[in-house]
């Protein structure tokens, strides 16, 4: 289990650094969104490959975050029923949820949108828009955020039976500092 964890903190880092960037991200498509408008009414200049690179952001926000919103247990939840339930068995909502929902999905959509991605790729797909983008850094997008995904679900799933087994706290706290976590974390060991 050692290595599971490990592998899960692993995981963690990864989304956890791959979200932050993306912060960056929402800030320049607002400034490429307002820079765009303005010159489009201001000096009746339009670009369709800004437009474009707004779309290519916004998704790269939305897909590539998807794992760092399940590690902040940030996605949405309809707990009407679940939170009556004890701590043990929302856990285990969770694991079966995770392996039979989240998992195959998941992995299903990375690997059924590689070949999408390799297509643009070899091709040299364009936009059909004059002065539009090349297509392949979009369709990249898709199989890279839901194996990100993918894999931050492996690492919920380590959590939550690490959590059954007693060895971390209950992985879907939220604890303000790492450091603290980290702590608790060793303290199990």
């Amino acid at each position: 289990m050692k290595q599971l964890l490990a592998l899960s903190r692993a995981v963690d880092f990864v989304n956890e650094h791959v979200g932050r960037l993306l912060y960056w991200a929402v800030l320049i498509m607002v400034l490429i969104s307002a820079g765009n408008a303005t010159t489009r009414y201001a000096l009746n200049i339009a670009s369709n490959a800004w437009l474009e690179l707004q779309w290519y952001l916004f998704a790269a926000v939305f897909l590539l975050c998807s794992g760092y919103t399940l590690l902040h247990n940030e996605h949405i939840r309809i707990d009407v029923v679940s939170s009556r339930l004890t701590r043990r068995t929302q856990i285990w909502i969770d694991i079966f949820g995770m392996a039979l929902f989240l998992l195959p999905m998941s992995l299903y959509i990375t690997w059924s949108s590689w070949p999408i991605f390799m297509n643009a790729w070899t091709s040299g797909e364009v936009s059909g828009s004059a002065g539009g983008l090349v297509r392949w850094p979009a369709r990249l997008l898709v199989p890279a955020g839901f194996c990100l995904l993918s894999l931050q679900g492996v690492s919920e799933l380590i959590n939550r039976i690490a959590y059954l087994k007693g060895l971390i706290p209950d992985p879907v706290e939220h604890h303000e500092d790492p450091a603290l976590e980290q702590l608790h974390v060793e303290e199990a060991k």
